[in-house]
């Protein structure tokens, strides 16, 4: 009979998950953000378990050019379903933390995992309908454009940007199942046999080692820039020299890249409203290889002569840099010095 209960630590993370569960029913689940010239403070709709919010008209209104159908939080049985789903999780993670049964809580992970999978699969069904189901008379008529929003991650769509992710409540709801995965982990005495292996390894530390694993996942490296091909997105010139180049990703994935490093540092100064959170350039001794903007080495020479003229060049290794400043009489610098320059 001993053995058919879960630990207090399991039961302690089942309450905790049942009131993350709760406060999610009032708090935005997810959330789709698009952007484009015309709207430079961005437009955003918000996806609650019982409702749309956010700029809904204005989308729709946008959609209408286009042929796509109008959103309508009464035309949807999920706003009507989901609420009462997420208070029966609710009251079975509780119920669980309460009987301690083994049996029981596997049967609510398993479920709360085929909930999640079959949300998912809802949700990119709904977006394939409304991306792909067009009004054949719409204003604007694009022969096989489709405008269905990403389910995850950034899409580009005509003009427009699109960005979806999860909000607080979709969040809330993954930190109950992350708990109830790593009450799994100790329920089926995984976690035991990995503290078995590494003896100073502790349960606090296994859990950092698991959120860092899968945070790490969703970083976005450089997207590698196609010579004579990709534009400039500040000049608008074709990028051909790969030891001039540069490039950009917002908070939200979205990749710009330039011809010059000049040409990055002006368009950054420009979009005031934009976060950024990563920056690259190619290193000037390995063509077309892109490196981290923030840890390189920088000559800024007129002899260097790059394609826009802002005669700045970027190094992974400080010796390299080092010679290069040498033999045009100048000194090296770092990003910081770089940033405040321009």
């Amino acid at each position: 009979m001993k053995a058919s209960k879960i630990s207090i630590t399991t039961r302690i993370f089942l309450f905790i998950g049942a009131i993350l569960m709760a406060v999610a029913i009032y708090q935005p689940i997810w959330r789709i953000e698009l952007d484009a010239p015309q709207y430079p403070e961005g437009l955003m709709m918000q996806i609650y378990a019982n409702k749309l919010a956010g700029d809904v008209e204005i989308i729709n209104g946008l959609n209408h050019y286009i042929g796509m159908a109008t959103l309508h939080s009464e035309n949807f049985i999920e706003f009507t379903v989901l609420p009462y789903i997420l208070w029966g999780f609710v009251v079975l993670l509780a119920l669980a933390g309460i009987i301690g049964n083994k049996k029981f809580f596997y049967t609510l992970f398993a479920l709360l995992v085929i909930f999640g999978i079959v949300s998912m699969i809802d949700f990119w069904r709904w977006e394939y309908d409304y991306g792909h189901n067009l009004n054949p008379d719409a204003p604007i008529q694009v022969p096989g454009q489709a405008y269905q929003p990403p389910l995850f991650g950034f899409k580009k769509l005509l003009n427009f940007g699109a960005f979806s992710v999860p909000d607080i409540g979709g969040l809330l709801i993954v930190g109950a199942g992350f708990l109830m995965a790593i009450g799994l982990f100790i329920e089926t005495g995984l976690l035991q046999r990995i503290l078995k292996r590494k003896k100073k390894t502790t349960i606090a530390s296994s859990i950092m080692l698991l959120s860092f694993l899968f945070v790490s996942c969703g970083k976005k490296g450089p997207e590698p820039i196609i010579l004579n091909k990709d534009n400039c997105e500040f000049c608008k010139m074709t990028i051909s020299d790969g030891r001039f180049g540069a490039e950009i990703i917002t908070s939200k994935g979205r990749v710009y890249k330039f011809d010059d490093i000049s040409c990055m540092l002006k368009y950054q100064n420009e979009q005031k409203e934009t976060s950024f959170s990563s920056w690259y350039a190619h290193d000037y001794m390995a063509s077309n290889q892109l490196i981290d903007a923030t840890t390189a080495y920088y000559v800024n020479a007129e002899s260097l002569r790059s394609p826009m003229r802002g005669d700045i060049a970027a190094f992974a290794n400080k010796s390299d840099a080092e010679k290069i400043a040498v033999e045009n009489q100048t000194q090296i610098f770092d990003w910081n010095r770089l940033l405040a320059e321009h």
